[in-house]
């Protein structure tokens, strides 16, 4: 099979095709022909030598597949050859078939494309983890979604919407990422090239402060969230874009009686990932099959492409999420 392999630490272009042999499933797994996997964040970080894959796991990048089961391992009963499918991985995304653990494969919603789907176990289970779970949003709560353009911006504002929030507030950097923002749902989308969205958030929110802080970028944002934050606060940390905390003052943490946490999903165990999944089919895949929210889908690359699909995501000039297909995908 095709695989990408990242030849050594770097930018796109030490993405290049290989040839690798197709996986064989365990007893527990699946084997998926891959029609489409999504490009993240975590995927960028690997490629630039700062976050390793789990020990076990595959070295091709790609945490999220979408396609058919051709083959089940022989513990498996959920899926048989020819369902379609999404997974969940811990790597080897980046490919023409992959393995995958029953227990973090799903059936595609009703209504979604191949793309579509290969677009959500990722970027939707973070989402549901982070903010719902670990950040307790509730209805009629504010929060604070950084990165809003991002994969994981356009689907928090999409779920905070569908579940009740009361004001959404993201963090964009340009006018077309602002337009596309308010368009998903947020109240107010702040361009933090031109305001200071700390201000913003406290003018907003008549001084109040946010509920809750979804945060891609750490940095200076560490200090800044805690400015940003109402009393009892949670802000929860699931990357690090801008690097390690800076000027951190922690008086306003214990002042407001802040929570700060922070949470990978790559390295959780499958049963863990099984009970997230059963979560977002019960309380999200309503809304995904009734057409209410949506994976946004900015751009596809073919497979052996992977490097003009990471100088896209380098340059931050997408909304929602960067998709790679395979031929199996553009045979249909």
């Amino acid at each position: 099979m095709t695989a990408i392999e990242i030849a050594r630490p770097g930018g796109p272009e030490v993405l290049a095709p290989v040839t690798r042999d197709v996986p064989q499933p365990a007893a527990d797994e699946v084997l998926i022909r891959i029609h489409a996997a999504g490009v993240n964040g975590p995927d960028v970080l690997q490629r630039k030598g700062l976050y390793a894959p789990p020990p076990g796991a595959s070295d091709i990048p790609g945490l999220e597949v979408a396609g058919e089961v051709v083959a089940a391992g022989s513990g498996v009963t959920r899926f048989q050859a020819g369902d379609r499918v999404a997974a969940l991985i811990t790597g080897g995304g980046y490919a023409e078939y992959t393995v995958a653990n029953a227990n973090a494969t799903l059936a595609i919603p009703k209504g979604l494309s191949v793309v579509e789907a290969a677009a959500m176990p990722e970027t939707f289970l973070t989402v549901w983890l982070n903010l719902f779970q670990r950040g307790r949003l509730q209805k009629g709560e504010t929060v604070l979604i950084h990165g809003g353009a991002s994969g994981i911006g356009t689907t928090a504002t999409m779920l905070a919407k569908a579940f009740g929030a009361s004001k959404i507030i993201t963090t964009v950097g340009s006018e077309a990422h602002r337009q596309a923002s308010l368009r998903l749902g947020a109240d107010l989308s702040i361009n933090y090239r031109e305001a200071d969205f700390v201000e913003e958030v406290k003018r907003f929110t008549d001084g109040k402060g946010v509920d809750v802080i979804l945060d891609i970028i750490a940095g200076d944002y560490v200090a800044r969230n805690y400015q940003a934050a109402a009393m009892h606060g949670r802000i929860v940390q699931v990357s690090a874009l801008g690097g390690p905390a800076k000027d951190l003052n922690i008086w306003p943490l214990m002042q407001k009686q802040l929570t700060h946490i922070g949470s990978t999903l790559r390295s959780r165990g499958y049963a863990d990932k099984a009970s997230l999944i059963r979560d977002l089919e019960q309380n999200v895949w309503p809304f995904v099959e009734a057409g209410t929210v949506k994976p946004q889908i900015y751009k596809t690359f073919p497979l052996e492409d992977a490097r003009g699909a990471h100088e896209l995501i380098d340059s931050s000039q997408h909304i929602g999420k960067i998709v790679l297909t395979t031929g199996a995908y553009r045979a249909i």
